[in-house]
Formats: structure tokens, sequence, C-alpha cells
């Protein structure tokens, strides 16, 4: 029932090792208008034939914008610190043997691996839907994997460009720490949330901490993009565990490990437990009509609702088909409708399963909808999401549905379905 990945097709070799997964939170399974190339829902890590991990060698103080361009061109990593008009300190990076690194970000330079756009809460829009300004960098952050076991994966603010160089300008927040080496953070930053516990039914979320070029811990900023960063927390560090959610402002990413996914549902199971609930014939207890959740292919377009598309009076949960009667408002039809069953007045929406499997805690029975999208999945995924704080704009929080981003309603971020079986 279970696979450690749904991706061995794209493997770059007969059994490689695999680091782990990115997931992008508001994807059903896959970008709306298609996976195309390195711009996808999710990213998986491999152990690259060769290894192509950099680690900081030496520093140059500089007093002229020459003397940058000279280490430049040498053709190394390096990463530049601009802390006047007249001084650059310069800190090169050397390759190292022992770990793989994988950049992501905005970009479709060469140098990003995983290219990724702001998520746009709902679902509903296409991929290519224009963003005015994007508040996600452009080299956004890298993650650096040992190349040996146990294959500790960790993460950086910032990527290399084009030219190997991540460059922090006057305005960027920069410092000196105690032991004398340089260190900042990028504009709107990079933040990381580690749930406690893993990624089980049993966690619960852990606190935003932000993440410094160099890899340090420290807590959240006055605001998204203040030059003062917060206080440096020593005792946490910069290892990603299963679960833990990075924050690129503007889009969020989960860390599956590969241990991880293989305790994840696999596609087929999923739509094992479709055909289950389909199978047992759940009747609109109104109109008497067979209902039926349509295939996880048609789910994740989100495009044309089905005949025979499960529909749900969220505030009580009772799943009817659709029917146009009950409204209470004429301007926003289906914000309040009465249930015929009990006459409880709320939201009445369709119902879609939930079909990206690294979402999922367990491998328990959708039974469990969102509240106001209408996405189903476990029960114990429900609650899991629901009790998880993701950053929104530049300094608000709030639990999302990490099948489309839409906000969780306050009052109420989930319902349990209860369907009606056939009455013959």
């Amino acid at each position: 029932m279970f696979s450690s990945s749904q991706e061995e097709h794209c493997a770059p070799s007969k059994d490689p090792v695999k680091y782990g997964e990115l997931v992008v939170l508001g994807y059903n399974g896959s970008l709306p208008n298609g996976d195309r190339g390195r711009r996808k829902s999710r990213f998986a890590l491999y152990k690259r034939t060769k290894a192509n991990g950099v680690k900081p060698s030496t520093v140059h103080i500089l007093n002229t914008a020459q003397g940058n361009k000279a280490v430049n061109c040498k053709g190394q990593h390096s990463i530049s610190y601009t802390l006047s008009r007249n001084q650059t300190v310069v800190v090169e990076y050397s390759h190292d043997k022992d770990t793989d690194m994988f950049q992501i970000g905005r970009s479709t330079e060469t140098p990003i691996d995983f290219v990724v756009t702001d998520t746009i809460a709902g679902g509903q829009e296409g991929e290519e839907t224009p963003i005015t300004q994007s508040t996600i960098s452009r080299f956004a952050c890298r993650v650096v994997c040992e190349r040996n076991p146990p294959y500790t994966a960790r993460i950086y603010a910032a990527g290399f460009d084009s030219s190997k160089n991540i460059f922090l300008g006057e305005k960027a927040a920069k410092w000196k720490n105690p032991d004398g080496h340089m260190d900042g953070l990028t504009t709107n930053g990079v933040l990381v949330m580690h749930p406690k516990g893993g990624f089980t039914e049993e966690s619960k979320p852990g606190v935003w901490r932000e993440i410094s070029v160099c890899g340090d811990v420290y807590t959240l900023r006055e605001t998204r993009s203040a030059q003062t960063p917060g206080k440096l927390v020593e005792i946490e560090s910069n290892i990603l565990q299963d679960g833990s959610l990075v924050d690129l402002c503007g889009a969020t990413l989960l860390w599956r490990t590969a241990e991880g996914l293989f305790h994840t549902p696999t596609q087929k199971h999923l739509e094992a437990l479709r055909q289950e609930i389909n199978a047992a014939r759940p009747q609109c207890p109104v109109g008497l009509n067979t209902l039926a959740f349509p295939s996880m292919q048609r789910s994740r377009a989100l495009s044309s609702l089905e005949d025979k598309q499960p529909w749900v009076y969220l505030a009580c949960g009772h799943v009817h088909g659709y029917h146009n009667w009950g409204h209470r408002s004429e301007q926003e039809p289906n914000t309040q409708r009465e249930c015929p069953m009990c006459r409880v007045v709320g939201p009445y929406v369709p119902l879609w399963l939930g079909c990206e499997p690294a979402f999922y805690v367990d491998t328990g029975a959708p039974t469990h909808a969102f509240v106001p999208c209408g996405h189903v999945c476990s029960e114990k995924s429900v609650k899991y999401w629901a009790e998880i704080p993701l950053p929104h704009g530049t300094h608000a929080f709030h639990a999302a549905c990490p099948f489309c981003a839409t906000q969780l309603s306050l009052t109420q971020g989930c319902s349990k379905l209860i369907f009606q079986g056939p009455v013959d």
C-alpha cells in the first residue's frame, strides 16, 4: 500500500538515494496548468552523480568595487557583504565533496533547481496568473544535503546567482558575529517552522523562526523586511525534519523526508478510498440521487463540477447533491444556505478530495472537510493543518487548507461529513 515516492520514474539513476521532497502548499497534486520542467508543485531531491556543495573558505576585506570584481572573476562561489560604499567583505566558498546543494527561488535561471512562484489562495487561478509584484526572492534559499548517512538536510537563506554570488547590499540586514564571521538576512526573509513530534497525528505546531544566510536561527523580525534582525536562538538549528515548513514570503514549502514519505498514503491508496466511498452509494437525502466523488485527475483540475458531485452544508456536515433552494442571501447565494435536514444556516460548497499524499499525516478515510473550501481528507490530517499558523503577507499568520491555501474559518476550521446511505 505504501511506497517511498511517486517520482521513481524521474530518478536520475537506478536506486538513487533520495534525500526528501519539497511540496508547495496550496496545490492539489500539481500546478493548475500542469507541472512543467523545474516549475511544479513538488520537487524530489536525489543524491547527485557528482557533489556540488560548497563551504566557506577565504575571507577578503575589500575597499574598492574593482577588488570585488577581481574575486568574482576567479569563478568561485562567494557571498558579498557591502558594509559601506568603500568597504565590502567577500567570503569565498570552495567545493565540498561531502554535500549536495539544491537552490529554490522565483528565477528561471540555470542555478535554480526548483522554480517557485506566488501561491494564489483558492487554487482556482491558472498557473500563469500575473503577480503584479512578487515578494518571493529570485534566489530565495538553498538546501544542502549530506551525501553520507543519515543524509542530513540543512536550509540557508539566499541562493547563488548565475555568477555564483550572493550579494547583500548596504540596506540588507547584516552583521559580524562574535567569532568574526559575517552573516545576514534576505529582504523578506526565509522562515522555518519545525513541528513538535515530527509529521504525525500527534504533532503540534512549533515556533516560526528566521534562517540567516549562513544557516543560523533567529527569532522573527518586528516586520518581515525590518533591517534589525531578531535574537539568535542558539539551541535550535537549520536542520530540516519531516514536516518542517519553509516560508518564502509568497509560497510555503513542506519538507518530507524519504522515510516520512514511505509512511504516507500512495495515489493508489487514495484512489481506493475514493472508490470505497463511491461503492457505498451515498445519496442526496432530498433528491435521493446517488453521489460520487470525481476521479483524482478531475479533482485536481477544479474546473468543472460533475452531476453527481457531493455538496456539503459546512455548518452541520450534511452531504447533499446540488440543489438550488434555501438561499438566505441573493448577492452571495452559497454563503448562507439552510440545510433541509437540520435547518442550520451556513456555507454550501462542493466537496473535492485532497489528492496530494504528502499533506496527509495518516492513511485514514476522507471523513472531514476544510472550512470554507470543501477539500476532504482524513480527520487527523484536517485537524493537524487546522492548528498550523502559516505566514500570510508581511506580518500575519493564519491556518489554511494545504490543498488550495484558502484561509480557514476562525470559528470552524473543519467539518465532519455526514453521508446518507442508499434507501433501497
